[in-house]
This record gives C-alpha cells, structure tokens and sequence, in this order.
C-alpha cells in the first residue's frame, strides 16, 4: 500500500514555458515500499502521459517526491472532465500569466486535495517525461482520476494546448497493480 502524510503548505507557482510547476514546503511525505519521499513539486501535463487499458486522459498531474539518496518516485493524477476542482481553482487564481515568473501567494494550499479518494494503483519503473528523460523512476499511476471543470481545463490549455511526452512503449516493463 501508499500511505499519504502530505501537510497544509505554502506554495511557489511558476510558468515556466513547458508547465505550470507548484513548489511546495517541506514535511509532506509518502511512503511506498518501505521506502519514504519528500514531495518536492507538482505540475501538469496535457493530454494525460499515461494511458489505462488504452484510454487517455484531458490532464494529468505528477506529484514528485525524492527521498533521502535522491531517487525520484512520482504519482500520477489523471485528470478528466467533471466538477471544478478547489485546490486547482486556488492555483489557477495565482498563476503568473508571464512565463519563468514565480509567484509565492500568501495562501497555503492542502497537496492531499489533489489526490483521488481511492488509493489503488499501478506501478512500474520509467523514465522522467521532460528532458533528461533519465530512466529509474518509480511511478505510481492512480487507478481513480480526480476531476477539473472545462474552465479549468481550458484555462490550462491556453496556456499548453499539448505538453505531453507521446506515450512510451511499454518494452517488456513490469506494470503491476496495488491490492
């Protein structure tokens, strides 16, 4: 199982010319395998880099996280069309318009609110999406998309109409799923 302890934070939000990018503050965690990560970042992608059984997503969102020798596990929140989403409404509020500018809002923000009620998921081990692309990623994929409203989508969109990695071929890779 993946077990959450992610804090209320303060946050930096940045457009930095491929994603809208949300540094938070430290003391947020996940454990998975034994093994505990820092959340370091979050940022979006559209459409979705992954695909379930084939079908892709609007967006996705990756939650980085690196533990203590530097290896970078990251969760996957597909995203689909559905109510207004309130943590993405807050950030949607502060994004600079102007790319490779960071804002820090006098608000903090809750990173649980971004993930799915459920917490099932596959898993495997890839690569970064985004340059370097380097390989020994531990990725976990949420098997329940949470929802952003089409504003909400739309607002990201005009910003990246696609900032999506084309989706990799799987080469023999393990994908496993959560019980």
């Amino acid at each position: 199982p993946i077990k959450f302890d992610y804090v209320p934070t303060y946050f930096r939000i940045n457009n930095n010319g491929h994603t809208v990018k949300i540094g938070v503050g430290p003391g947020s965690t996940m454990t998975v395998m034994g093994r505990t990560f820092d959340l370091v970042q979050f940022h979006f992608h559209r459409p979705s880099e992954e695909r379930i059984n084939g079908r892709g997503f609007d967006m996705v969102a990756h939650l980085v996280h690196k533990d203590l020798d530097g290896r970078l596990a990251v969760v996957a929140v597909l995203i689909e069309r559905g109510e207004a989403h309130p943590l993405v409404q807050t950030l949607w509020n502060n994004l600079p318009l102007e790319q490779h500018h960071d804002y820090a809002p006098d608000v903090a923000i809750e990173p649980a609110q971004m993930l799915p009620a459920g917490r099932e998921y596959y898993t495997y081990m890839g690569s970064l999406t985004t340059p370097p692309c380097s390989e020994d990623v531990l990725w976990m994929v949420m098997k329940q998309p949470v929802q952003l409203s089409s504003e909400q989508i739309a607002i990201f969109s005009r910003l990246y109409p696609m900032n999506a990695r084309p989706v990799q071929p799987a080469n023999d890779r393990l994908i496993k799923a959560s019980r």
